[in-house]
């Protein structure tokens, strides 16, 4: 995502993965050069890096950008190095240098970084402020866009105390709420949340 201060990437996919991962995810993969490219944009014009956690489908380019900032929670590095979590050799590569995060940061005026929990640990999300209002890109948060909304009619429904039992919905959505999203993109799917009419707005 472009910003005044630089470009930031987020995630970085799946990378050049070894044999027992191609058989096993059969993964269909762009180069991230050529990704880059197609969007007209070169490594070397990314200023950041912002992995939403660093299993190997989110962090495989990451060694492409050895020496740029890599901004992830402390607890999901932490979690990273134990060994039996990603692909060892996508952490600690060459020249890797990390920007360790301790919770919700505003990394650039109008750009946050906003814990997530629940895929992993220290799964993040990115926020940033657009001039046709904000982009939340959503990394792992949730698997599909419906989830996302359905997590959203739940805690509507609760916002206008509808009677109990009502489905739960992950807590970190209530900041995300505060920055009033106009769009919120997702890594494993294509489908984009945006809001539409609650069906709880002009309700009695």
């Amino acid at each position: 995502m472009q910003h005044d201060q630089g470009l930031i990437l987020f995630d970085t996919g799946i990378g050049s993965a070894g044999p027992e991962t191609e058989a096993r995810y059969r993964p269909r993969r762009r180069d991230l050069q050529n990704a880059l490219s197609a969007a007209g944009v070169a490594l070397d014009d990314i200023s950041l890096v912002a992995n939403c956690h660093l299993h190997f489908d989110h962090c495989g380019g990451n060694p492409l950008l050895g020496g740029r900032p890599i901004l992830v929670q402390d607890v999901e590095l932490a979690t990273a190095r134990k060994g039996g979590y990603t692909i060892d050799a996508l952490i600690d590569f060459s020249a890797a240098t990390y920007e360790e995060l301790a919770g919700e940061t505003e990394i650039w005026p109008g750009a946050w970084i906003i814990p997530t929990p629940g895929h992993t640990q220290g799964h993040q999300s990115l926020v940033l402020g657009q001039p046709d209002g904000t982009v939340v890109l959503a990394g792992q948060a949730h698997d599909f866009a419906s989830h996302f909304a359905s997590d959203q009619m739940a805690r509507q429904a609760a916002l206008h105390g509808v009677e109990q039992p009502l489905p739960t919905y992950r807590p970190w959505l209530e900041r995300l709420a505060d920055f009033d999203p106009r769009r919120v993109l997702f890594a494993h799917d294509c489908s984009v949340w945006e809001p539409s009419q609650s069906p709880f707005q002009g309700a009695p």
